[in-house]
């Protein structure tokens, strides 16, 4: 009996080891109940405002954004809520799989917020401010107000040198409107990282999205160097077919030459314009049938949304999935062109993944795993309308205008993944760069990184707040370097979906048109899960794979 009764205690403390387990998942589940009802409807009345901020520009709105999100930011500042989510953190009580990726979203949620109430006031204010500027601020090109797609419509066939370069510095003059409040912002939202005991706000904004400042520079290190060369020829190319349309020579290149505001885009340059087989097309419907034609369909998406533009709204494109149980939108501006088709499949590859996130999955769990991986999505939808068999099975083009446009099309693809390429270089670091010393020059800083990482020549003599024309450094800061992250996801998803899914020999231009297993895959693989998984989890389970550059400079490096 002796053995027996020595293991007593032994079991007694296993028992109540137990017990206290199970105490601390159902205290931890009625403390999401509890969150999500005060949460969700103030989550999906702050989404609605923020839809109708952006569709007429009435300061009301922001208003009453700005309100809402400082009351879901005090839920979130609740020192006591708080100090019990890092005691179940820390205790390491939580053992569900469900529950634990739950409890680091809260976590971190909540840790953004505890910051003082009056910071926190000035924060949201100053922002609600910014984006009021953004999406009510017209440029006046001689002497006419214009929006940016006349902007963008001069920058792509103008041949005459002084006429772009008019328009592009009309493009900017947002930038001197805005730039005093975003560095204010910038200011304020590092004070706001400070005091939770992070260097900065870039720092924090990676660390709560379960990234590191070390691992992106790292990656984006790595991405320099492989594009170095290739690009530098590239652009020596661009250069010099640029230069011939516009009358000048290549060292005269400026930085209105290169049809896109911000050079982010690959110029068009060949003989072969896609444009003309979308003159006078239905964006929405085309996007429409392709979506419906692979099984993801999206007509309870484009009925609640808004295509169009009009003066007052916004003028990019996004998409809002306003309460994670089926009321998803997108907004865009859209003209019957090439990149407004890429837009439109763009936005709704987000939509598609917001809507098949399994609705079996708890309320904070009904989301994309990471912002990237639905960036992803989006990127792998947006090339589809340079893909020859794409535009033969969607637009019926002849099969002479397939085979021209397929002996252009992949190297298209590689000028536009090299140019974003080093387009986000600069955006990553001027950013990383701005949160670390916001008082620094940043309008050279600016132009510093344009001529290394994009090899464009400044203007000469030019002193102006440029880098505060892209809205992304004030309304979504700490975000650009997702999209390149994206673009290596998206590689890596294409080069899975080719081989595995379509069984292909290849994984280069690859068509999605058609396709319903595609759709399938995507669906179940990569939609579902949510954020059950976190992003390397989930990349892994859907290629087979952690994440790895390979497949992005296969496809448009080597």
């Amino acid at each position: 009996m002796k053995p027996l009764i020595l293991l007593l205690p032994l079991l007694f403390a296993l028992v109540m080891i137990s017990c206290s387990l199970r105490n601390a998942e159902k205290d931890f589940r009625a403390f999401i109940d509890n969150h999500i009802k005060i949460y969700e409807p103030k989550f999906k009345a702050m989404n609605l405002a923020d839809w109708n901020a952006n569709a007429t520009g009435d300061k009301k709105y922001y208003d009453e954004k700005a309100s809402l999100e400082l009351e879901i930011r005090k839920i979130y500042s609740n020192k006591q809520d708080f100090n019990r989510l890092k005691r179940w953190k820390d205790d390491q009580s939580i053992k569900d799989s469900l529950l634990q990726r739950q409890l680091i979203i809260l976590f971190n949620s909540y840790l953004t917020n505890q910051i003082d109430t009056a910071l926190m006031r000035k924060i949201v204010e100053k922002s609600a401010e910014i984006a009021n500027k953004f999406n009510t601020f017209r440029p006046i090109l001689d002497g006419k107000e214009v929006d940016d797609n006349t902007i963008n419509t001069i920058l792509k066939n103008e041949k005459n040198s002084a006429k772009r370069q008019r328009a592009w510095e009309a493009s900017k003059e947002v930038g001197k409107a805005v730039a005093p409040m975003v560095v204010e912002l910038v200011k304020l939202r590092n004070e706001a990282a400070r005091q939770l005991g992070f260097t900065n706000f870039y720092e924090m904004s990676l660390a709560t999205n379960e990234q590191t400042v070390s691992e992106i520079v790292a990656i984006f290190d790595e991405l320099k160097t492989l594009t170095d060369e290739p690009f530098k020829k590239l652009k020596s190319e661009i250069d010099v077919t640029l230069a011939k349309k516009y009358g000048i020579k290549p060292d005269h290149m400026m930085p209105w030459h290169y049809q896109d505001r911000f050079f982010q885009e690959a110029p068009q340059m060949g003989s072969v314009d896609l444009d003309k087989y979308f003159k006078g097309k239905k964006i929405d419907e085309l996007g429409r049938t392709f979506y419906a034609n692979i099984g993801l369909p999206v007509d309870d998406i484009l009925k609640n949304s808004d295509i169009y533009g009009r003066k007052g709204k916004y003028q990019h494109a996004f998409e809002n999935d306003i309460d994670r149980s089926g009321d998803i939108r997108v907004m865009l501006s859209v003209i019957d062109n090439q990149d407004w088709m890429s837009t439109m499949l763009h936005e709704l590859g987000h939509a598609a993944y917001s809507k098949n996130v399994s609705r079996d999955l708890p309320f904070l769990l009904r989301v994309e795993t990471h912002t990237f991986v639905t960036e992803a999505i989006a990127m792998l939808m947006e090339r589809q309308p340079s893909n020859a068999d794409w535009l033969q099975t969607m637009m019926g083009i002849s099969k002479k205008d397939k085979e021209m446009i397929r002996a252009v099309g992949q190297e298209n693809l590689r000028m536009h993944a090299l140019i974003f390429c080093r387009w986000t270089q600069v955006m990553m670091r001027f950013e990383k760069a701005m949160y670390e010393n916001p008082d620094q020059d940043l309008n050279t800083l600016w132009w510093n990184l344009v001529k290394e990482y994009q090899m464009i020549t400044p203007p000469e003599g030019r002193n102006a707040p440029d880098w505060a024309a892209k809205i992304h450094l004030a309304q979504y800061p700490a975000y650009y370097h997702n999209y390149q992250l994206g673009e290596l996801t998206a590689s890596q998803l294409q080069h899975y979906i080719a081989i595995n899914v379509l069984k292909q020999a290849q994984d280069k231009d690859v068509c999605f048109a058609n396709k319903p297993e595609v759709g399938k895959y995507l669906a179940t693989k990569v939609f579902a899960p949510g954020a059950s998984l976190r992003w390397d989890e989930l990349i892994k389970y859907a290629t087979g794979e952690p994440l790895s550059a390979k497949y992005f400079a296969e496809e448009y490096v080597k």
